[in-house]
């Protein structure tokens, strides 16, 4: 029975930058909207890298992705979208009427007549450091993503991986860190030319092609850190005060194929111009979709949902307007406008 849910013209599932740039867009539209997200916060991927500065979205100085993720969420509430948090959807199915009702792992319901999937990669999990009670230095020295950079303030750090976040997370430590030695199992680093080369110009002491072998401490701390040449043996103790590692991320989207989407390489969903994908009313965007024209950018996946929150709202209201109005002409923003007017002149 969905009679006893409320029904939302638009549900989106991901609070990253797309999903949250669609809720704003959505609003601009007068739907009534919600926000699906499997994290405790909004952000996406960029809650992996807040202390990383974002230079490509049009408009906006150098910015650090914790502080973008805090502009975006301002904007995307502007409109007082219903955001729930903690949610896995795990199961997709149509009622009596058409309407999609979406199930959360933990029992949660969510119906909707149009579906946004925002969902970036899949639930992301970081790929973990495959030694033996590796886990067990989690909770001290062992990190899978930089927080704060002062954490590493006059350590000795070692960064295992090679690829953007490593080679951004070596220069950012170089200034303040002890020392910085960047193990990585290839010869070429996968971060931008400019990065690597600067990167490679520091003081940071850079071991390819080698990978981690060993971890060594006392308690749950590690002290130092084994390390092998992958094409001599050779092998290296290496005293340490940190470990960072860096070895990319794998998502889940196995559930996609379970509601019947049809998927492309990496498991990509396949969309038109419109956003649209094989299921009426449904549509993706962001790093998840695929399609001729796809710009693989923060910036892009704005664009993406600006498309597909129009296809979803003449979906639902086949005669209205294609597009919306630009905010400077945008009825919505009349008594919003009057609000900032009146606090800029106090």
């Amino acid at each position: 029975m969905t009679d006893q849910l409320e029904l939302f013209d638009v549900t989106i599932i991901g609070g990253g930058p797309a999903g949250m740039y669609t809720a704003f867009y959505s609003g601009m539209r007068d739907l009534k909207t919600k926000v699906l997200e499997y994290n405790e916060s909004l952000g996406g991927k960029i809650l992996l890298y807040p202390e990383k500065v974002i230079w490509d979205v049009g408009g906006l100085p150098p910015t650090r992705g914790e502080q973008l993720i805090q502009q975006l969420e301002t904007q995307a509430k502007t409109f007082e979208p219903e955001i729930a948090l903690n949610q896995k959807i795990t199961q997709f199915e149509r009622d009596e009427n058409g309407h999609i009702l979406l199930t959360a792992e933990n029992g949660d319901r969510h119906l909707t007549k149009t579906l946004i999937l925002a969902m970036g990669h899949g639930i992301p999990v970081q790929r973990k450091l495959e030694i033996e009670h590796a886990d067990r230095y989690e909770v001290t020295n062992l990190y899978y993503t930089v927080q704060e950079l002062k954490t590493f303030a006059g350590k000795r750090v070692v960064i295992s991986g090679g690829g953007d976040s490593a080679v951004d997370w070596a220069n950012a430590l170089v200034p303040i860190a002890e020392s910085v030695t960047v193990v990585h199992r290839r010869d070429m680093f996968g971060g931008h030319e400019k990065n690597v080369a600067n990167m490679k110009a520091s003081s940071a002491r850079i071991l390819t092609p080698h990978e981690l072998t060993e971890l060594h401490g006392q308690g749950d701390k590690i002290e130092a850190v084994t390390i092998q040449h992958l094409e001599t043996g050779d092998i290296e103790r290496i005293e340490t005060d940190a470990v960072i590692v860096n070895h990319g991320m794998k998502g889940d989207l196995s559930v996609l194929s379970e509601w019947g989407l049809k998927q492309g390489e990496w498991g990509l969903i396949e969309v038109n111009e419109k956003m649209e994908t094989n299921l009426p009313g449904v549509y993706a965007v962001g790093d998840l979709c695929t399609h001729k024209s796809k710009v693989r950018l923060i910036a892009g996946t704005f664009v993406d949902g600006v498309n597909a929150l129009n296809s979803a709202k003449l979906y639902i209201e086949p005669e209205a307007e294609k597009v919306a109005y630009v905010s400077s002409h945008n009825e919505r923003f009349k008594e919003k406008n009057k609000e900032l007017q009146t606090a800029g002149a106090r």
